[in-house]
């Protein structure tokens, strides 16, 4: 436990405060309501029942219209967002940095012939725009510190003066992407994506989503919010899976990505992070007075996947016992969810639900209508009780005798063994 916080923390956690992968987290958080929205619209053109997509079928192309249109620019959504965020970061005119950034990322996933190529607006151009993002901050920065912007008199209204800052810096950053997309030719869209590409494939793999879930766990039981730090490095990477798996079922073909966007908060999270849900349920029937009353409080919240109750209050954080099942666990529930997909009693994830959707309910929907995913949901909470039970119980005995000893010492009863 030492060697863990001593070691390894501090990097993870420095790696997971840095100041750009915080802007990229928060900058594609923003494509969440978008994709939520689409997925909504999806699931009303595509539910599967024979009876309602008969009936659905004269307005299916219009219903299939808003996902096409929020899921073909999640790139697009990206530089925005994550432009916008990084000099909101950096406490640099955001507003510029946010326009700067999409008009470069415009300019560097331009067509052959030239002009503004629409289907790189989509997931596959996430990275590309998270890159121009950090050119942007890059020269913007550099030009601020080193005063190589324009000054307008003080007299001048503020937003025009800013407009006459961000002059210089943009011009920068769109003659260097302008060189290297027009003048050197280079596909910047297809190095980029090619450059990141084995980070997408670790992720998409049983292995890589273990050790994702492996790392998130263990920063949590540091006291850190592990979905976080990661998200940033992770989201574009499950974002893009899913958006594949979605144009896949939109063209009538089986989505061939097991891991998406999803897999880990539907499969895995049952109750938050640790898949605690099972936790939780112990609580409910123990010997323990404070156990009982900790688990009727955090029921409702662990229902919608929150369960920082449970995380500091059990505790969790900093319980060498209790960090066995709470990684243990969500890595079960992987491997198990993974074989199911591969041999076809669970079915892919191609609809977006929101993180907060209670458990069977989400596996369901997000599958777009899997009751094999429905049930085994329904098993992974038994899974998640059973894991938690014997270590549950060890800190069960320790709090029951401490509850004895408590009221042994107000002289109410003699002290006795749990």
């Amino acid at each position: 436990m030492d060697f863990l916080m001593n070691r390894i923390m501090p990097v993870l956690v420095k790696i997971g405060n840095n100041d750009y992968l915080v802007a990229i987290r928060d900058g594609i958080t923003k494509t969440i309501p978008f994709t939520i929205v689409g997925s909504i619209f999806l699931i009303i053109a595509n539910f599967p029942v024979t009876a309602w997509t008969d009936f659905i079928a004269p307005w299916s192309g219009m219903l299939s219209s808003v996902s096409n249109v929020t899921f073909s620019a999640l790139g697009l959504i990206t530089a925005i967002g994550v432009g916008y965020y990084m000099g909101k970061t950096f406490e640099i005119d955001a507003i510029s940095t946010s326009l700067l950034t999409t008009i470069a990322f415009l300019l560097a996933t331009l067509s052959e012939d030239f002009t503004i190529n629409p289907a790189s607006f989509d997931s596959t151009g996430m990275f590309t725009a998270i890159v121009m993002s950090l050119l942007t901050i890059t020269v913007f920065r550099f030009c601020v510190k080193h005063k190589i912007v324009i000054k307008m008199p003080d007299g001048v209204p503020p937003n025009v003066a800013t407009s006459f800052t961000a002059l210089i810096p943009g011009a920068i950053v769109l003659t260097i992407v302008w060189i290297l997309r027009a003048i050197l030719g280079i596909n910047l869209n297809e190095v980029i994506s090619f450059v990141f590409s084995p980070l997408v494939m670790g992720l998409n793999t049983l292995p890589g989503m273990m050790l994702y879930a492996l790392i998130v766990c263990l920063l949590w039981v540091c006291g850190i919010h592990g979905d976080n730090v990661l998200s940033g490095i992770a989201s574009p990477i499950f974002l893009g899976l899913l958006a594949e798996n979605v144009a896949a079922m939109q063209a009538g073909t089986v989505p061939t990505n097991f891991i998406a966007e999803g897999y880990w908060i539907v499969f895995m999270c049952f109750g938050g992070t640790g898949s605690t849900l099972g936790l939780v349920l112990n609580m409910l029937h123990s010997k323990s007075k404070m156990y009982r009353d900790l688990g009727k409080m955090s029921l409702p919240s662990a229902i919608f996947c929150i369960n920082e109750p449970v995380i500091f209050g059990f505790p969790i954080v900093m319980n060498p016992i209790m960090m066995i099942p709470f990684i243990a666990t969500p890595l079960v529930l992987c491997v198990g969810t993974y074989v199911l997909m591969m041999i076809g009693f669970v079915g892919p994830i191609s609809i977006q639900v929101p993180w907060t959707i209670p458990p069977v309910i989400g596996a369901y929907l997000a599958t777009n209508g899997s009751i094999g995913a429905a049930i085994w949901a329904a098993v992974e909470i038994v899974i998640s009780y059973v894991i938690y039970r014997p270590f549950f119980k060890m800190e069960e005995k320790k709090q029951v005798q401490q509850e004895l000893d408590a009221i042994a010492a107000k002289g109410e009863v003699e002290p006795a063994e749990a």
